[in-house]
């Protein structure tokens, strides 16, 4: 008798640390990652968007230069007939069609070009400018042939591929491509796809991490394969390929609704592959036994078919399918430990520097900030113990030694992390003692010193233009007087954190500098709280884009999963500046000088860019909220918050590269445009605001006469 068909397909996905621009890099981690799915048994191998130049090549796109690097790496994957042999691989790359440029994926097999896939909806909001450099494929299901460069014909023999919204028909199924965005749109080509009898659906993505996230991308692939039924494929980029962006990796597979496969989220890894072997007689029996999908698969158009002579399928009767299993998903505090911790590590070796320098004030943000280094050497020590020789490689070039092999993470720490206490008269015991103990738990080389020197020597030139010298405002001094005191404070300790950063490896006889890191959060950014040009400014911020009342939740995570037990203490003491002087009636707090709480400037922030509220919105949403406020005080405390945000909206034009993780990140870089010189009146809004406060006030008391009423008669 005939043997059946078999129905059992292993593919691949992966995470891949690519870096924008970085060609042979990126080539390797690429030809690598295909070695490794053959090597597992895969006949289809996915690869995440752009990975051939990288994702966040920006503007470069709009050289030609980066499309002809593309075609070079792709000429290379070609030209090694070993590397496709029997392997369909989805690799994404930019491509210019009829002087076009498009974000694609081009289909390769057994060192020949199948098909070429344009992106057909571009992401373009948020960190997303994709349509500043590409077109999207606007033909649904219609072809043209695409006439390949010389170096690529030189290569194949072949003169043109087809281009356009098309499928793969293999001689066992339908594989079908889709693009990062267009899985979030509400109507996404896998939809239509598999109506068609599209049975495998990749997914080459560019997903960039933000804090509590993956829940939604895991929720759409769920939906995507639930009710249509079939495989679900999906890739990512995992690092930082050269901005502010982490891209959290969680390559994954997915059958008829359940979770086969999935990769690390936060990974030091360059290359993770992800295997796991699929029933196709299960997506059949899932499709068909739905009959309204059945009803409606009968009447979609056809999607233009692209024919191999190749299965995927194999003929091995021992494979059995890969075990469902649940999604995994960490805690928010996690995500703020890992995350940050691994964008730090790529932008450190591939800055090609020798570590960091934190002015550690002992306070909660560059505690935080310390932590996350420290987290990020636990995670180097791991790494070596698992026998990761890159990340080996890398560091003993970071410290300048190439026998170094490390005994622990606090060595580690003490080589690559650089804090000092800064003090000043204004500072306390405290605070030096803290900041000394989370620099002894990470194991950072700590040092303190005072800046009164440097302040009194910008009030004694200051004396030289004027007779009329400043005092705080605890010493009678005004407004005007005490902020500028404090802010001399404040900036230098920015000019000595960088003369520290160039010098401290000089003085332990070492080359190179250090990067200096910034620890400013997300809310203080957007309320404005802090100096320009102070120690918000730096080369990189971990936290910038991490709300106050989440680091805290993170410090007590990490004093107690991560070994940092000092940090107990950090979180129980009041946040303060310690920037003007401490008298028997008066400490500075943060919360005081700034006239709000951190959880209120939170919600402040999040109805401001997430639910694009203005101060008349805001108030119409809060004054049904906080219910402990009379209407007057929440129209106070919107009135409070704008008027500041907009004098101080300027701070964040100059503000330091931070890690994207809040999604009411204040970032003015790329994240939220806005003016930086207001109406700080704000008349016209204020105005309005007033009217509903007396509106809302008429009602509740006309509301409280009901009741009463209501109540006397009942009596």
């Amino acid at each position: 008798p005939f043997a059946p068909d078999m129905k059992l397909v292993t593919v691949a996905t992966c995470n891949l640390d690519q870096w924008a621009l970085d060609f042979d890099g990126n080539l390797r981690r690429i030809t690598d990652s295909i070695r490794e799915a053959k090597e597992r048994g895969a006949r289809l191998r996915l690869g995440p968007e752009l990975e051939v130049c990288g994702y966040g090549c920006e503007d470069h796109f709009l050289e030609e230069d980066t499309v002809l690097h593309s075609w070079q790496s792709l000429a290379a994957i070609l030209n090694d007939k070993e590397l496709t042999h029997d392997i369909l691989c989805d690799i994404g790359m930019p491509i210019l069609h009829k002087n076009v440029r498009y974000n694609c994926r081009v289909i390769v097999l057994n060192g020949q070009i199948v098909c070429i896939r344009p992106k057909m909806a571009l992401a373009a909001d948020g960190n997303y400018r994709e349509s500043r450099w590409f077109t999207p494929w606007a033909r649904p299901r219609q072809t043209d042939d695409h006439y390949l460069p010389r170096i690529i014909t030189d290569v194949t023999g072949q003169d043109s591929v087809p281009f356009g919204d098309c499928v793969v028909a293999t001689r066992d199924t339908v594989i079908g491509s889709e693009t990062c965005e267009e899985l979030f749109t509400p109507r996404s080509p896998h939809i239509d796809m598999a109506l068609d009898g599209v049975e495998i659906i990749t997914n080459g993505s560019g997903s960039h991490h933000q804090l509590r996230k993956l829940h939604k991308r895991v929720e759409l692939m769920h939906s995507a394969t639930s009710k249509s039924g079939g495989v679900y494929m999906y890739a990512n980029q995992q690092g930082c390929d050269g901005g502010r962006l982490y891209f959290d990796g969680c390559a994954l597979v997915m059958i008829n609704g359940q979770m086969v496969a999935q990769g690390s989220q936060f990974s030091l890894k360059d290359i993770e592959v992800v295997t796991a072997t699929v029933d196709l007689e299960a997506v059949r029996s899932y499709r068909a036994s739905f009959m309204s999908r059945s009803m409606q698969a009968s009447g979609t158009p056809p999607y233009p078919r692209v024919h191999v002579a190749f299965r995927v399928t194999s003929d091995d009767a021992s494979l059995a399918p890969t075990i469902t299993k649940d999604p995994k998903y960490i805690l928010p505090e996690e995500e703020i430990g890992y995350g940050p911790a691994c964008w730090l590590w790529d932008y450190l070796r591939r800055s090609r520097l020798g570590g960091y320098f934190l002015p550690l004030s002992g306070g909660a943000d560059s505690s935080a900030t310390a932590s996350i280094v420290g987290i990020m050497t636990q995670l180097v020590m791991q790494e070596i113990h698992d026998g990761n020789k890159r990340v080996l490689e890398d560091l003993r070039r970071i410290v300048g030694n190439p026998e170094y092999m490390p005994p622990s993470s606090q060595d580690v720490a003490s080589k690559i992390l650089f804090t000092c206490y800064m003090g000043s008269k204004n500072s306390s015991a405290e605070t030096r003692d803290r900041a000394a103990a989370v620099a002894r738990d990470v194991g950072a080389t700590h040092d303190a010193t005072e800046i009164d020197d440097v302040t009194d020597a910008f009030l004694k030139t200051w004396s030289q233009v004027s007779d009329k010298m400043p005092k705080f405002k605890a010493h009678g001094g005004s407004t005007t007087e005490n902020l500028a005191l404090q802010n001399i404070q404040a900036r230098s300790r920015m000019v000595l954190s960088y003369l520290m950063a160039q010098l401290l490896l000089w003085r332990e006889d070492r080359s190179s500098s250090l990067l200096v890191l910034g620890s400013a959060n997300v809310d203080e950014s957007l309320r404005g709280y802090m100096t320009k040009y102070d120690c918000s400014s730096a080369d990189v911020n971990p936290i910038g884009g991490i709300s106050k009342t989440d680091l805290k939740r993170f410090l007590l995570w990490a004093s107690e999963k991560r070994s940092f037990p000092s940090l107990k203490s950090v979180v129980e003491a009041t946040p303060t500046a310690e920037l003007e002087p401490i008298t028997e009636t008066y400490v500075q707090s943060d919360e005081a000088d700034m006239g709000m709480s951190y959880e209120e400037l939170s919600v402040f922030g999040r109805l401001r860019k997430v639910e694009r509220a203005g101060p008349v919105s805001m108030f119409q949403q809060l004054v049904h909220t906080w219910w402990h406020l009379a209407p007057e005080e929440v129209a106070r405390k919107i009135k409070l918050f704008f008027y500041y945000y907009s004098i101080n909206r300027h701070k964040l034009t100059t503000l330091t590269p931070s890690y994207h993780a809040e999604s009411y990140s204040p970032d003015d870089n790329r994240f939220d445009h806005r003016p930086f010189l207001y109406n700080t009146k704000w008349d016209a809004q204020f105005r309005v605001m007033d009217e509903l406060v007396t509106e809302v006030v008429k009602a509740r008391a006309r509301k409280q006469i009901e009741v009463r009423k209501k109540k006397e008669g009942d009596s």
